[in-house]
């Protein structure tokens, strides 16, 4: 644990929290769940329909509501977990009347200072994870990036935070930008090369299933290794001969075709860069 972690741990273990959620998708469910199993009193949730704060309530045995202006006002921290457009929006109404509690939002690549001039108290607080409704994760070994306008709203969320993980880092708005610029990379457009792989397969009628093995090797891999120790495949050498094959083989899908040559030449000027450095 590094040193946030630690204040936060030891700070944290005999405060119950009363708590708001404000949404109720993928990560406001994990988290929330999360939350009651670490022991706080979820009072709350709110969503834009009346049956996903239900469902989510039910789950959190709490009360649900699908409009703003009925928000309960007794909660000592509002958690804002909805879509990075309408957070401010949502942020104006949720704060009005509630200013001295405290309120942070989830979101990677939204600064803090949405709920400037809003609330005397806020902050962030946000797990690094790729979160379904449907699969459980163990949150405990989440990073949780943390932030605040003060030090008595950052001691709040780092109790808040160590309650349900083991890896809490203070870390700003600016470098949380970059943090989830590299999970995008990392995550979301690697899911995306999966779903290409499998639409691939599924047109021929072999099961992704085979490609288990090479995407759980792939990833152990740069545990051990840099990414870029652990990149293989024809692009490293630019094998034009199987470049141009394999191209073609995706003569369907223009857009995959250049995404497979962009991504062969990113990869090989990349590998030109690491040999000029060996």
């Amino acid at each position: 644990m590094n040193l946030c972690s630690l204040i936060a741990f030891f700070s944290y273990l005999c405060i119950i929290m009363r708590l708001v959620l404000i949404g109720a998708g993928n990560l406001a469910t994990n988290m929330g769940k999360a939350l009651k199993g670490a022991g706080h009193d979820i009072i709350q949730v709110y969503s834009r329909t009346m049956l996903s704060a239900r469902m989510l309530a039910d789950v959190l045995e709490c009360d649900a509501t699908d409009d703003l202006q009925t928000v309960s006002a007794d909660a000592d921290i509002y958690i804002l977990s909805v879509k990075d457009a309408v957070l401010e929006h949502v942020a104006n109404i949720v704060c009005n009347g509630r200013e001295e509690r405290l309120f942070l939002h989830t979101a990677g690549s939204v600064s803090m200072t949405c709920f400037l001039g809003k609330a005397q108290n806020y902050g962030v607080l946000y797990p690094m994870q790729t979160f379904s409704k449907s699969r459980e994760v163990d949150f405990r070994e989440i990073p949780c990036f943390i932030e605040a306008n003060s030090p008595e709203a950052l001691q709040q969320i780092n109790r808040l935070a160590a309650s349900i993980s083991n890896h809490v880092v203070c870390m700003s708005s600016n470098d949380r930008k970059y943090l989830h610029l590299a999970a995008v990379w990392a995550c979301n457009f690697t899911n995306h090369c999966y779903d290409m792989a499998a639409e691939i397969l599924e047109k021929h009628g072999i099961s992704f299933r085979v490609m288990l093995p090479l995407i759980d090797e792939t990833a152990k891999k740069v545990h051990t290794l840099t990414p870029r120790q652990a990149q293989t495949g024809p692009a490293v050498r630019y094998d034009e001969n199987v470049i141009r094959a394999q191209i073609q083989l995706m003569k369907g899908s223009h857009l995959q075709q250049k995404l497979y040559e962009q991504l062969s030449k990113s990869i090989h000027q990349t590998h030109l860069e690491k040999k000029k450095y060996d």
